[in-house]
């Protein structure tokens, strides 16, 4: 295990620690919040998403549907469910419980997919999933949240939804216009992307952690703890309930970094367009480098086992 091949995970903990420890200076600069750009940042890297986007990425759901499905169902009730528990278990305020469920609502993240790559899971499984969930969570997200976590904060079901279409919905349909409009442009910037999108996440992590500072000092260790349950029961739930319903090991690991892998920039995004970054968010913000710590350790540790098919 080589410190080079964390270096993405470590940057944002330090993130985490700079915001945590110096909030006003990540609040605003020059009078502007840094959070108004949350919902640019995030539009941006969904457009990216749209614009690498291909039938490719839709072919899983006609040669393997039932998989899919597991995956999906997998994903939309385990962590809500777990989130939600939780929620309930500890005595946190209620606009902080709210976020845990909120994280537990959201889609797969991205960044499963590269966990899937690294686990010899089925990586063409996981990409599946992350784009279908993706594309169902601007309805499935604002429901979930509405039956879960309606009576912790008022949820509009109606907003969530129009906020949830602007964020993924309409930036991921532009950029698969712009990807058939214009293909060589989307070549050339085709390897950019990526980094934009883990410097968008850093900055997101960075400005959530820095606005929920004074919440968290008052949670702090018991939240912490109960995003890392709530993460870690999920790669657990997810693998062997992919395993009872008779899927083979690589496919069980997809579905297992599929259900345990949030997109916590996109919980953020919600958060702040409610007006409540510094407690709602509190918990994507905490979710989103623990998932990739504990996210790259279960890859590696998968990465160097045998005989998976079975």
């Amino acid at each position: 295990m080589k410190i080079k091949d964390y270096w993405y995970t470590i940057s944002i903990i330090l993130l985490v620690i700079i915001g945590y420890n110096f909030p006003d200076t990540f609040n605003s600069i020059a009078g502007i919040k840094l959070n108004t750009f949350i919902k640019p940042f995030l539009q941006v890297i969904m457009l990216g998403m749209g614009a690498t986007m291909t039938f490719n990425d839709f072919v899983e759901i006609f040669k393997s549907p039932r998989k899919v499905i597991i995956g999906l169902v997998c994903q939309f009730t385990i962590m809500p469910l777990l989130g939600f528990f939780l929620s309930r278990i500890f005595y946190f305020p209620a606009e902080i419980a709210a976020g845990i469920i909120l994280i537990g609502c959201s889609p797969s993240g991205l960044a499963s997919n590269v966990m899937a790559l690294m686990a010899k899971a089925n990586v063409a499984l996981s990409i599946t999933i992350t784009t279908m969930a993706t594309l169902l969570a601007p309805v499935l997200t604002p429901f979930l949240m509405k039956v879960l976590g309606g009576s912790l904060i008022e949820v509009d079901f109606w907003k969530m939804l129009w906020d949830m279409a602007q964020l993924v919905i309409i930036p991921i349909v532009i950029g698969l216009a712009v990807n058939k409009i214009f293909p060589a442009f989307i070549k050339k910037i085709i390897t950019f992307l990526p980094v934009f999108s883990m410097l968008g996440i850093a900055y997101i992590i960075l400005v959530v952690t820095a606005s929920g500072a004074a919440s968290l000092k008052s949670v702090g260790i018991i939240l912490i703890i109960v995003v890392i349950v709530h993460n870690v029961f999920g790669y657990f739930l997810g693998y062997f309930s992919a395993k009872l319903l008779k899927l083979n090991e690589a496919d069980a690991r997809a579905v297992a970094l599929e259900v345990g892998m949030q997109n916590a920039g996109l919980a953020s995004a919600l958060a702040n367009e409610m007006g409540k970054i510094a407690t709602v968010g509190l918990a994507s913000a905490i979710f989103g480098p623990t998932m990739n710590v504990t996210g790259s350790l279960l890859a590696n540790y998968w990465s160097k086992k045998q005989n998976i098919q079975e």
